[in-house]
């Protein structure tokens, strides 16, 4: 078995022997429910594998072609390689064919084949002429130019060279993409007595193990992967591209809807609006509409969304739009992601997924369509720096989670814009999973932020030496964490200075103004002339008073007393000294000391003890 996996999805008109072909390619039938055995039609999706040539295994999902089943078709098609598109030659091209190549094409499935099947019902040339039909309907799609193989699956002609075919497309194809984010869109859940709940999908993204920790996203809820199992045989580990069935604990059936997605916890967080690159297919029967409600399909997701149009009211068939849906419900997608539009059971339209998170924006506006062009298709500097500008500051492993690059991309792109000046990295010694990032712009708006608040603070309290740094922060709007990050690189580019609890503009300094330079001295003099026992009347505002204490010229001892410095040192050296000779003061011992009253020897004592010069021993003091 090849390390990687790869999965044919069969699309085409129903009753155009899909089901037949499948089987004679596999020796597997893949209508597994009784309810197609009997109506001889897939109802949901069925699933198969095929050896090739060279050995290798690959699975094949068998999509239905009638037209009521085209959202079970979607829920296959996400995880597809390559497209088989099956084509009767009885009866050649029909609507449904159309439709299912217009899916292919709106999901950019690129790589596929055409089966022309039950050909031992026609004549040669009416098998040219549907060939020249084919070849017309695939033109301007993305399965232009692909080979046709004419094929009877009862007979058993042309298999082994479609076989052959298959196998030299998926040999060119491309890798896998593992990008060490499994996610497994979930189309099937079923009970199996002994084993608990079992879930069906194709991998995508990273792959799973035995034993892991897996969150089921929408939901939010957690489990464990107990087992894995890939064309019926047990595995240890999945790689992406691999159909796969999981066994998971602790989760029952019924709580797991289709639509939902396996994945490592915390990789995804569920949305109700997401920006969308949207295009209308050419054989659309309607226009859209801004402000119409459509049914989206992404990965198994089917849900009922209202489309906004971001630079135009209508959108023509064949015509491109940027968009947002407003979803009913909440669904977990990622960033590039494909899906298609529906209504009344036909196919309007479809495109991928720009941003998963979307906010509401204003209509036609310009700022808003650049943004989306870039995260649409610029480089992945521009995609990045789009990104952390809507998040500001960006977490590094948000922003690996919302451009869908893998953590090695972002780490070594932002390495060489922060070289590059374009991004400010807080707690930058190694760009990784907890690095905060604003792009140049954003930080330059944060230093500009952060004068204008305490420009403004300082000019509300011109005596206050600074502002406590808990009022900055909630100025400048920041979480916690932001905050102690960005403080020592705010000092560094001498944007504010710190001190202690405080944060000033580099140049603040507390001054007086004249009136309130003659009220402080008036007030010092009083002080000092009510020596042990100053006024408590006459006191000064409250910010007066506390530019006094911060220049040290005072002490408060209370919401009353307040002492001249000198006065207040001369106090607590005296009782030190009588402590020292009597071993411990009193209150009344304080008062006769200083010919003062009780209330003033109270207040010196209780502040000597939280200065920690003396402790309370009953109703005296000693030294500590």
């Amino acid at each position: 078995m090849g390390s990687d996996m790869y999965v044919i999805g069969t699309a085409g008109h129903v009753d155009h022997g899909k089901s037949t072909l499948v089987e004679a390619l596999t020796g597997i039938d893949p209508d597994r429910l009784q309810e197609e055995k009997e109506r001889g039609m897939t109802i949901d999706l069925g699933f198969a594998w095929l050896e090739l040539p060279n050995g290798e295994e690959v699975s094949i999902v068998d999509v239905p072609g009638h037209e009521r089943f085209v959202n079970n078709m979607l829920a296959g098609v996400g995880g597809i390689d390559l497209a088989m598109l099956v084509i009767a030659a009885d009866e050649s091209v029909m609507p449904q064919t159309r439709e299912h190549l217009a899916i292919l094409d709106l999901l950019k499935i690129s790589i596929g084949v055409v089966v022309l099947t039950k050909i031992d019902m026609v004549s040669d040339e009416w098998i040219e002429l549907v060939g020249a039909d084919i070849e017309d309907a695939l033109r301007e799609t993305s399965l232009e130019g692909s080979e046709i193989y004419p094929v009877s699956a009862l007979k058993g002609t042309g298999i082994s060279e479609l076989l052959l075919g298959i196998q030299n497309l998926i040999q060119d194809s491309p890798q896998k993409r593992d990008v060490g984010r499994p996610r497994l869109p979930i189309d099937r859940a079923f009970t199996i007595t002994g084993f608990g709940t079992v879930v069906t999908g194709t991998l995508i993204d990273g792959s799973l193990a035995v034993g892991q920790e897996v969150e089921l996203a929408t939901m939010g809820q957690f489990t464990r992967v107990r087992g894995l199992q890939t064309h019926l045989r047990k595995q240890e580990e999945v790689l992406p591209g691999t159909r796969v069935a999981a066994n998971l604990i602790g989760v029952s059936q019924d709580e797991i809807l289709r639509g939902e997605v396996l994945t490592v916890p915390g990789l995804l967080s569920p949305t109700e609006a997401v920006d969308v690159r949207l295009r209308v297919i050419p054989d659309s029967p309607q226009q859209l509409r801004h402000n119409m409600y459509l049914t989206l399909h992404t990965g198994s997701v089917e849900v009922v969304a209202r489309l906004r149009l971001l630079d135009k009211d209508v959108v023509e068939p064949g015509d491109d739009a940027w968009a947002q849906l407003k979803l009913d419900k909440p669904i977990v997608v990622m960033k590039g992601d494909y899906f298609v539009v529906r209504s009344n059971q036909t196919t309007l339209g479809g495109g991928r997924v720009i941003e998963t998170h979307a906010q509401r924006h204003r209509r036609r506006h310009a700022p808003t369509i650049e943004r989306l062009a870039l995260m649409d298709g610029g480089t992945d500097a521009e995609v990045i720096l789009t990104t952390v500008d809507s998040l500001e500051p960006g977490e590094f492993d948000d922003v690996v989670k919302r451009t869908n690059m893998n953590a090695q991309t972002v780490s070594g792109v932002l390495e060489a814009m922060l070289q590059d000046d374009m991004v400010v990295i807080l707690d930058n010694a190694n760009i990784g999973s907890g690095s905060l990032i604003y792009s140049k712009d954003g930080w330059v708006s944060v230093g500009i932020r952060t004068k204008k608040a305490l420009y403004s603070y300082h000019n509300q309290f011109p005596l206050r030496r600074g502002a406590p740094k808990e009022e900055l922060r909630s100025r400048l709007e920041m979480t916690q964490m932001v905050f102690n990050l960005a403080l020592p690189l705010l000092e560094k580019e001498a944007i504010l200075v710190e001190q202690g609890a405080l944060v000033k503009l580099p140049d603040h300094k507390p001054a007086l103004t004249d009136s309130q330079t003659t009220e402080a001295s008036t007030y010092l003099a009083l002080l000092v002339e009510g020596c042990y026992s100053p006024s408590t009347e006459r006191a000064p505002d409250a910010e007066l008073l506390n530019f006094l204490v911060d220049e040290h010229k005072v002490i408060k001892l209370n919401d009353n007393v307040v002492y001249a410095v000198d006065v207040y040192s001369d106090m607590v050296v005296r009782v030190s000294e009588f402590i020292g000779i009597n071993g411990q003061i009193t209150v009344a011992d304080v008062r006769d000391l200083f010919n003062t009253s009780r209330k003033y020897a109270i207040a010196l004592l209780d502040h000597m003890d939280q200065r920690r010069i003396t402790r309370r021993i009953g109703d005296a003091r000693v030294l500590r």
